[in-house]
């Protein structure tokens, strides 16, 4: 098996354990540098809003053996405006123009019966006016509002304010990288991608809420040991779930990846794309956030209590003590081991990590001192 196949398999089993909480700040760059780029794209690009937000005509011809290339060149002849044109499964096609009125609409309907061939009233000539679009937009923005404003309410009744605000940020963290992909990519923007956005939310939501909820539960009476800190409790908690994160993400890609690339790539069903790719990025972007923001953010923000610094004060006294011991006794191994309250603080964290979650991270009790540890932390 190759080193990443066996890095992989231990992690499945919870052989090992990774610091995502103490090397924070190299996971703050990189969304940092990925949030500017979704930003530079999106304000230099811009989105490619849908004929539904734009306003415009839509026409579908008749079963045509004209192939989408030529009907996209003969439609933006006759109009002056880009087009979009899709071979619908029946044989025909869908065109969609922007910025066209009934007048201009006429008109390009008899330049494309002859272009096609056809009768001009076997084309079929739809108007969609920008303000039916710019109601969807307002509506989206309205759901948007009160879908954050209730799950920090909830977040922080359930928990506690600083886990609302960090789930707040991974939130706005995904929908600035899923729309910011859209602009650099070029896809049209319609009212499936709007469903798609506001889907992605509670996906972001699920494995953060399974990440607090664990730490809210390992991180009870926390101030009675010296064992870790606030910081090191969340990552034990963290890697606790992290196989459940991984799995359900996965999981929950397939199928959107066979809607994206299948679909809308290989097959040709462009109308698949402007949802599958919302849901694409914004499931990887929630598993990436649930993971490598929400928790670290929710640590940084507890570090700043004075409780807090008093712990980390006093972890860092009773190390220093005994290293300082062990090494006067040739045997820091040893030195621990004999201390009571090192039991004990270890006893009473690896219940409250046991309680949360049955994987295979607690699933060896034996084990669960070596597999929750942080590396570089003294025991």
């Amino acid at each position: 098996m190759s080193r990443l196949g066996n890095i992989g398999a231990r992690l499945y089993r919870g052989e090992v354990g990774y610091d995502f909480v103490g090397k924070r700040m190299i996971w703050y760059g990189i969304s940092v540098l990925i949030t500017i780029t979704a930003i530079v794209g999106l304000g230099v690009r811009g989105l490619n809003m849908g004929i539904e937000f734009s306003g415009g005509a839509v026409f579908t011809t008749p079963k045509t053996a004209v192939s989408e290339a030529k009907a996209r060149e003969q439609a933006e002849e006759a109009s002056g405006h880009p087009a979009i044109v899709q071979k619908l499964g029946n044989g025909t096609l869908r065109i969609q123009i922007s910025d066209v009125d009934t007048e201009k609409s006429d008109q390009i309907r008899q330049e494309l019966a002859k272009d096609f061939g056809m009768q001009a009233k076997d084309i079929n000539a739809e108007l969609v006016g920008p303000s039916w679009g710019e109601q969807i937009a307002n509506k989206a923005w309205l759901g948007l509002g009160i879908f954050m404003a209730l799950v920090v309410v909830y977040l922080a009744i359930a928990f506690e304010w600083r886990m609302a605000v960090a789930a707040l940020i991974a939130l706005i963290h995904d929908l600035t990288i899923t729309v910011g992909v859209y602009a650099l990519v070029g896809f049209e923007v319609t009212p499936g991608t709007v469903i798609g956005l506001l889907t992605i939310l509670g996906y972001s939501l699920y494995d953060t809420v399974v990440v607090f909820d664990g730490l809210k539960e390992a991180s009870k009476d926390i101030t009675k040991q010296t064992r870790w800190t606030y910081s090191e409790i969340a990552n034990r908690s963290l890697n606790s779930t992290l196989v459940r994160s991984i799995n359900t993400t996965v999981v929950a890609l397939l199928p959107v990846a066979g809607l994206l690339f299948i679909g809308g790539g290989f097959l040709g069903a462009g109308m698949l794309n402007d949802i599958s790719l919302s849901l694409f990025v914004g499931l990887a972007a929630g598993a990436y956030s649930s993971i490598f923001i929400a928790t670290p953010l929710v640590a940084d923000l507890k570090e700043r209590e004075p409780q807090m610094k008093a712990l980390a004060k006093r972890v860092r006294a009773k190390r220093a003590a005994a290293s300082a011991k062990g090494e006067s006794e040739g045997g820091t191994d040893g030195a621990r081991g004999a201390d009571p309250e090192d039991a004990r603080d270890e006893a009473t964290a690896a219940g409250a990590l046991g309680r949360q979650s049955a994987g295979p991270a607690t699933a060896e009790p034996g084990r669960a001192r070596g597999r929750g540890r942080t590396p570089g932390q003294h025991r």
